[in-house]
C-alpha cells in the first residue's frame, strides 16, 4: 500500500484561538476548502451526485463503497484515504506570525491527488480557522510542504509543486524484525484519544485482544481499499493468541472533548482513551501489526488524528 506523509508548515497572519485538540477544527475547515476547490455541482448532495465516484471531495470525505467487490462490500464503513495529524500541543492562543504546522497522511492512489490537498490548504488559510477574534477567524499562509524524508514538495515562495517520489510502500510483512521473536514486553502509548468498539460498545480499557482486533480491522480495510487486496493473515489465530497476552501496567484515562459538526449542525461529544498500557507475553508475531498501525492510526475518527499509538518500550 502506498503511504505518503506530508508536513504542512504555515504562518499565522492573525492571532488565533484554537481548541486544545485541533484535529476536528483542521478537518472541518479543510473539508469546506476542498469542496470549494473541486466541487462542480455546488448544490448537489454527494450521495445523489453523478460525479461522486470520480470527485476528489467525495473520495476523501464521502468515501463510497466500490461496486462489484465482495470483500469491500463486507467492510461496513470504507476507510477514508487520509489522516490529519494536528500539532501536538494543548496550547490555545497563538499570536500573529507564529508557526502552525500539521501533517497529512495519504493512502494508496490518493497520493496522486496531493496537489488538490495543497491548494485546498492554501484556501483554508484564506477562510481562516479557530474561534473568531474581533469578528474574524485566523488566516494563515502556507509556507511549504515537506515529505517525511525531508524533500520539499511545495514552496509557498514561488508557488511551485516539485516532482518526485514522495510516498513509499507500507507493508506489514516488511515491518517484521528478526529480534521480534524474543520480545515479551511492550509498552504502547496512546498519543491521541483512541476510540475502539467491542461487541458494539465503546471500550474504556484496552485488553490486548481488543487492540489486536482493531489493528486487524484497520490493516484489512486499508489494504482492501488502497492496497493490493486483503492480506493473507491468520486472523482468528491472531485474535485467539492475543487473548493470552496480559496487561502488566495501565495508566489509561478517558478523555472527553466536543466538536461541532457543520453537516449535522450540532455539537458532538467525542471521547477516547489516552495514557499507556504495558503488555507481556509472546508478542513477536504482533509487532509488525503494531508498527503498521503506528503509521496509520487505529480506531474510529482517525481522520481527525485520533488513534495515534506509539511503541515506547520493548523488552526481551
Amino acid at each position: 500500500m502506498l503511504y505518503g506523509k506530508y508536513i504542512f508548515s504555515c504562518t499565522l497572519e492573525r492571532d488565533a484561538l484554537l481548541p486544545p485538540y485541533k484535529g476536528s477544527t483542521f478537518r472541518g475547515v479543510f473539508g469546506l476548502a476542498l469542496k470549494k476547490v473541486v466541487c462542480a455541482l455546488k448544490r448537489q448532495e454527494c450521495k445523489d451526485c453523478l460525479l461522486r465516484n470520480k470527485c476528489v471531495y467525495s473520495l476523501v470525505f464521502e468515501t463510497p463503497p466500490i461496486e462489484g467487490n465482495e470483500k469491500r462490500k463486507r467492510i461496513a464503513s470504507p476507510p477514508h484515504p487520509y489522516v490529519i495529524e494536528p500539532i501536538d500541543t494543548a496550547k490555545k492562543f497563538y499570536k500573529k506570525g507564529e508557526l502552525l504546522d500539521f501533517t497529512i497522511i495519504l493512502f494508496g492512489n490518493m497520493n496522486d491527488y496531493l496537489s488538490y490537498f495543497i491548494y485546498a490548504i492554501e484556501q483554508m488559510g484564506k477562510i481562516g480557522i479557530g474561534k473568531k477574534i474581533e469578528s474574524r477567524r485566523a488566516n494563515f499562509k502556507l509556507e511549504k510542504v515537506t515529505a517525511e524524508n525531508g524533500d520539499t514538495v511545495y514552496s509557498g515562495h514561488d508557488k511551485k509543486i516539485y516532482s518526485g517520489k514522495f510516498c513509499r510502500e507500507l507493508l506489514v510483512e516488511n515491518l517484521a524484525c528478526s529480534e521480534d521473536d524474543s520480545i515479551n514486553l511492550v509498552e504502547i502509548t496512546l498519543k491521541t484519544p483512541l476510540r475502539v468498539k467491542f461487541q458494539n460498545s465503546l471500550e474504556a480499557s484496552l485488553p490486548f485482544h481488543i487492540l489486536t482486533r482493531s489493528m486487524l480491522r484497520r490493516i484489512s480495510s486499508l489494504y482492501t481499499y488502497y492496497g493490493d487486496g486483503e492480506p493473507s493473515m491468520d486472523y482468528r489465530g491472531l485474535v485467539s493468541r492475543a487473548e493470552g497476552i496480559r496487561i502488566t501496567a495501565s495508566s489509561t484515562n478517558w478523555f472527553d472533548w466536543s466538536r461541532y459538526s457543520n453537516r449535522q449542525d450540532r455539537s458532538m461529544l467525542m471521547g477516547g482513551m489516552t495514557g499507556a498500557v504495558t503488555y507481556s507475553g509472546k508478542l513477536g508475531e504482533f509487532m509488525p501489526l503494531i508498527r503498521f498501525c503506528e503509521e496509520t492510526h487505529i480506531g474510529k475518527q482517525t481522520t481527525f488524528g485520533l488513534g495515534e499509538i506509539k511503541i515506547t518500550k520493548t523488552l526481551s
